[in-house]
């Protein structure tokens, strides 16, 4: 994963509103939320909720699906695994005593 593109979703999780709706999303698992249900749950305006969920989608983190007249959200896991792996794959790459740990195995 690029350095910006890390940095833009980093930045849309570091808003509060946004977090709270990716979480939910990421709990309601792989079927994923309809835009109302997430609305209702979370108490959030619907042109706020649109807002939020559009800056999401533009990082990559959720895509939307519309079935018939419902639009479902969804939490892109490979995206949120792929930020996650982002940030651990150089984890104590400059402790010596790591280097030393990994080079003895």
């Amino acid at each position: 994963m690029k350095i910006d593109d890390a940095a833009a979703r980093l930045e849309a999780l570091g808003n509060r509103t946004r977090l709270q709706i990716y979480r939910a999303l990421v709990r309601a698992g792989r079927p994923g939320m309809p835009v109302g249900r997430l609305q209702v749950k979370l108490k959030i305006p619907a042109s706020t909720l649109s807002h939020h969920i559009k800056t999401l989608v533009s990082v990559g983190l959720v895509s939307q699906v519309r079935e018939s007249t419902t639009l479902i959200c969804h939490a892109n896991y490979d995206a949120m695994q792929g930020l996650v792996d982002f940030l651990v794959a150089e984890c104590c790459a400059d402790e010596s005593e790591c280097k030393d740990a990994a080079t003895a195995a």
